[in-house]
């Protein structure tokens, strides 16, 4: 058992035995939905959710959401909608990428093209709306539309920053937001808003939701650097190859000045980035990034203490936060 696995099944035996029973009719929502829109496109969707890793936006939402309401319709509804929007995301950001794999399994682009992949992933988006305007609440649909709007916003700064060795800190962490963050906070505010919870409570939970996945970006930027590709999934230095600006460059750059003067467009195949990854981390920068990150977490933790949450809820979180910064141990 790998130790994502086990923190995953820490947070879930501390919210209690309601949640793995949600994750599963989720789950079975997940491939219903997937399968019901012909075998071309059912293959392909189907098959992206089911390589869909720990599935944290879904349980993020269920966490959230504190006891389970009489009618969990509208909870269940918003734990596949984020999942769905997650996923359409991994499907778009391989097309631009170009990647050939995604958490060690070919992607839809590289098996079918960039028309299927691009219909795969809108299928994934129009999926996830429909599911919860059927039976959500208007202000659980603006929320995971503020979130989508982010995620689009999101992927044009970075690709307007590629190759750019003037981004500042600030905005590359503002590009981490938009691109990761809000979706985590949406999963914490969809679930507050599931279980009942008033306009400070579900503002709270989605504080805590926005910091832990700004601190999941970072450290997944610190991954690229570090690898391996047993861990990642992908190539080491896939993102610099991309010509994306992350943390662990941008502070390197500011201690290296060779890595400086460099002209980033000039690496091109995998060996190059991984010697660049190399320099990098000889700087000292992904120690940087990761107490960075780590201290967002801690912010993350404290604010959960001026919540009103169940002790088994108030646990899972926490284990949750926790489980972001184990995975990059």
């Amino acid at each position: 058992m790998t130790s994502a696995t086990q923190s995953v099944k820490a947070i879930i035996e501390a919210a209690g035995e309601h949640v793995p029973v949600l994750l599963g009719q989720v789950e079975r929502r997940l491939a219903t939905l997937a399968a019901g829109h012909g075998p071309v496109l059912a293959e392909h969707a189907g098959a992206t959710i089911a390589a869909g890793g720990k599935r944290l936006r879904p349980l993020l939402v269920l966490l959230a959401a504190g006891r389970v309401p009489e009618d969990p319709r509208e909870l269940l509804a918003c734990a596949a909608a984020v999942e769905l929007v997650h996923s359409a995301t991994l499907v778009h950001d391989d097309v631009l990428d170009a990647a050939a794999l995604r958490r060690g399994l070919p992607t839809v682009w590289a098996q079918g093209g960039r028309a299927l992949a691009v219909a795969t992933g809108d299928l994934l988006f129009s999926r996830a709306f429909a599911e919860l305007a059927a039976v959500g609440t208007l202000a659980a649909v603006r929320a995971l539309s503020r979130a989508t709007s982010a995620l689009a916003e999101g992927e044009l700064l970075q690709r307007q920053d590629a190759w750019n060795a003037a981004v500042a800190v600030e905005r590359y962490l503002y590009r981490c937001e938009l691109k990761t963050a809000r979706l985590f906070e949406a999963s914490c505010e969809l679930g507050a808003l599931a279980g009942g919870g008033d306009g400070a409570h579900v503002s709270a939970l989605g504080a805590f939701g926005r910091r832990i996945g700004l601190a999941f970006q970072l450290l997944d930027d610190v991954l690229d650097v570090s690898g391996p590709a047993a861990d990642t999934g992908k190539h080491r230095g896939t993102d610099l190859l991309d010509g994306t600006m992350t943390l662990p460059l941008i502070l390197a750059r500011r201690r290296d000045d060779a890595l400086a003067a460099m002209d980033l467009r000039e690496i091109t195949t995998p060996r190059q980035a991984t010697a660049l990854c190399e320099r990098i981390e000889a700087t000292g920068a992904l120690s940087d990034a990761k107490a960075q990150a780590l201290a967002i977490v801690v912010e993350a933790k404290e604010g959960l203490a001026a919540l009103e949450l169940e002790p088994g809820q108030r646990l899972a979180l926490g284990l949750v936060a926790d489980s972001v910064v184990e995975r990059h141990a």
